[in-house]
């Protein structure tokens, strides 16, 4: 059986300081299309074989508005994604981006394709006056782009019981 996380932990960064590194020049990014789910799901089911991302992706690519939707494109294929949400806290008048998913084809895996899109979706938020971004996920990876733990802020969906504590 898939579980929908993995033991993960809430991380967050003020991206207002984030500096993109420089693009892969055998990549390019774009915001998703329609016509992109039947290959993002099959990349996500590859990437993440005994877990079912596949509902949250679903999710992400089926909102019309609030969500900015990024694939990473080598040689016509699409080898990367990523997924922020844009939403609200209660009681704060900005708006955060909330990162997930993020999925990277295993055969193109630490290539810096991941770090790309994140990166360039840091930069298409701070355009959009987005200064924080939060995520639900493996401190040992997310850490490096200068999340750290998070605290205060509710998830902006349901999660399990048993990850309630992430929060």
């Amino acid at each position: 059986m898939k579980t929908p996380y993995r033991r993960s932990k809430a991380l967050s960064i003020d991206i207002k300081y984030v500096i993109n590194p420089g693009m892969r020049a055998d990549i390019q990014i774009r915001e998703s299309q329609s016509t992109d789910v039947d290959a993002l799901v099959e990349m996500y089911l590859k990437a993440f074989p005994d877990e079912d991302l596949v509902p949250v992706l679903r999710d992400v690519l089926a909102a019309e508005e609030d969500v900015l939707s990024l694939v990473a494109v080598r040689n016509e294929d699409i080898v990367g994604h990523v997924g922020f949400s844009i939403c609200g806290v209660d009681g704060q008048s900005d708006h955060i981006g909330m990162l997930a998913p993020l999925a990277v084809h295993p055969d193109h895996q630490r290539q810096g394709i991941g770090s790309a899109l994140i990166y360039e979706g840091f930069g298409r938020l701070k355009a959009k006056g987005i200064d924080q971004a939060y995520v639900l996920g493996d401190p040992d990876y997310y850490c490096r782009f200068g999340f750290e733990s998070g605290g205060s802020v509710a998830p902006p969906y349901e999660l399990p019981t048993e990850w309630e504590h992430a929060w």
